[in-house]
């Protein structure tokens, strides 16, 4: 039991590490737009840091639980 439950751990933080890594990149294009006002682009630059945070801490997370399911 506790093997599935750590391959849906697994597979949840996979998507989420998928969609920090989408949202990291929309942010970083906004941050780079010069039609963008500047505090537009600041925001989407600080979002873009935050998002890469959490796209390490999925990917870390996601990894452990990886290596439990296989144990």
């Amino acid at each position: 039991m506790q093997t599935v439950k750590d391959t849906v751990n697994y597979v949840s933080d996979s998507v989420k590490e998928a969609t920090s890594t989408a949202s990291k990149e929309a942010n970083k294009e906004v941050a780079k737009d010069s039609n963008a006002s500047l505090g537009t682009r600041a925001t989407a630059a600080k979002d873009a840091v935050s998002d890469k945070m959490d796209e390490s801490k999925h990917n870390a997370s996601a990894e452990v639980n990886k290596q439990k399911a296989q144990n």
